[in-house]
């Protein structure tokens, strides 16, 4: 059992690591639409799926999608539920015509943990 001091520590450096991914996304979503404006059109293959695990006990799962492409969040979210791991948030914004999903989940046991291999693939037979 953690101390209240180490939970806040543990909550600050969690913090952080947020902090920094959303200025990693911020920039790729800089550097993308720098790209595309200047005539380039190279663009990058969607859907596009990456999931982190965080701490051995949290993930998050980013997708980005097509405006067009149809798949329902709560099939994303079972998916996740049933692999070991309970969504406590999910939000999306669209990007010109991209749509950037992101999910954070904690896993459920977290001795048994969740595998990452098989989310990533059912994600993928799901919105690909």
């Amino acid at each position: 059992m953690l101390s209240q001091q180490e939970q806040l520590t543990e909550a600050e450096r969690y913090v952080k690591l947020l902090e920094n991914r959303v200025e990693e996304l911020k920039a790729r979503r800089t550097a993308l639409a720098m790209s595309n404006n200047d005539g380039d059109t190279s663009r990058i293959k969607l859907p596009v799926i990456e999931l982190r695990e965080h701490l051995g006990s949290s993930l998050e799962v980013v997708l980005i999608t097509g405006l067009k492409k149809n798949f329902m969040m709560y099939e994303v979210i079972g998916v996740m539920e049933d692999e070991g791991a309970e969504v406590v948030s999910a939000r999306f914004s669209t990007v010109g015509d991209e749509v950037f999903h992101t999910l954070h989940a904690k896993v459920k046991v977290s001795r048994v943990g969740v595998d990452a291999a098989s989310i990533c693939r059912r994600l993928k037979e799901l919105v690909c």
